[in-house]
């Protein structure tokens, strides 16, 4: 079997070759710079703005793994590039190139299209996805954490100091890196009964999720410190956007419109758009996953 894999250089792609590694699938992955020789891996140069180097990436292919997105981004305007514009442009390579099978990385942000540019640039990612005539499930993945994520860092790094601000209260659902990235390789030729053309919400097995302070005590736990965790309002959180961007510029992590689905109360993954257990299962509770991820951060000297 052979993968395409967009996003391969990134946090969840990243995770998915190591999965695939372990399972000796060969892997087609798309990079936008030279990278070192990985067995099983064949590189192919190039991003999603490029129909030459997409269609390379599907040559052959018998999936598409399609994880590359942007999350995040100074100028609202970008999402629509990279995340519709590429998706469209990749779809036509898989189509060109004669690849049915087409698993799609969106998030649970599309639910909600109003409350964020990337959330609406998923939403309508989704819409060209399932017009497209592949064969295709997609998969809204909710709050992604492990090893080398920068995202949740944050908040570890926050934690280790005893101090954790959070965002009103509300309640979201996670789930460990490797157990999405089995998902994801395990979804490519699962029971075309169970999966194809259907949209999932997995998540840890937690059911209900976790509210904001159950996660702050959980990861100040697993950096060993008990911590104040105060909700902080919206109109907080924008001003903190803004003096992030005055201090980071373009690689600000909070930004405008982060706050905008940060607020929300509600991102618990809902149970009727569960993964069939035939299919996958998760096998990481989060309260060890958090606990494995600090223990990373430590050996990497982030914390």
């Amino acid at each position: 079997m052979i993968v395409a894999l967009t996003g391969a250089t990134g946090f969840v792609g990243r995770a998915v070759l190591d999965i695939a590694g372990d399972r000796e699938i060969t892997v087609r992955a798309l990079t936008r710079r030279a990278q070192d020789e990985t067995a099983g891996v064949d590189w192919i140069e190039g991003s999603l703005s490029d129909t030459a180097s997409l269609e390379s990436l599907c040559d052959s292919a018998d999936a598409v793994i399609h994880v590359a997105g942007l999350t995040n981004a100074p100028d609202p305007a970008a999402f629509r590039e990279a995340n519709v514009e590429g998706t469209a442009r990749l779809i036509e390579a898989a189509k060109a190139k004669k690849v049915k099978r087409f698993v799609f990385v969106s998030s649970l942000a599309a639910r909600e299209p109003g409350l964020s540019a990337y959330g609406a640039s998923k939403a309508e990612a989704e819409k060209l996805v399932e017009a497209s005539g592949l064969d295709w499930t997609t998969v809204r993945p909710p709050g992604v954490y492990g090893p080398r994520d920068v995202d949740y860092f944050e908040m570890f790094r926050s934690a280790k100091f005893g101090f954790l601000p959070l965002p009103p209260r509300g309640a979201s659902s996670l789930i460990h890196v490797h157990d999405l990235a089995r998902l994801l390789l395990d979804l490519v030729d699962a029971s075309p009964a169970l999966v194809r053309r259907k949209t999932f919400e997995p998540d840890d097995g937690r059911e209900g999720g976790w509210g904001h302070d159950e996660l702050a005590k959980a990861i100040g736990q697993a950096v060993g410190r008990r911590v104040f965790a105060p909700h902080l309002p919206k109109s907080v959180l924008e001003l903190g956007a803004k003096a992030d961007k005055l201090l980071r510029g373009d690689k600000a992590r909070l930004t405008a419109d982060r706050v905008g689905y940060m607020t929300h109360p509600n991102w618990v993954s809902r149970s009727a758009m569960k993964v069939p257990a035939a299919v996958w299962e998760p096998h990481i509770e989060s309260r060890d996953g958090l606990k494995m991820t600090a223990q990373w951060y430590r050996e990497e000297g982030w914390l």
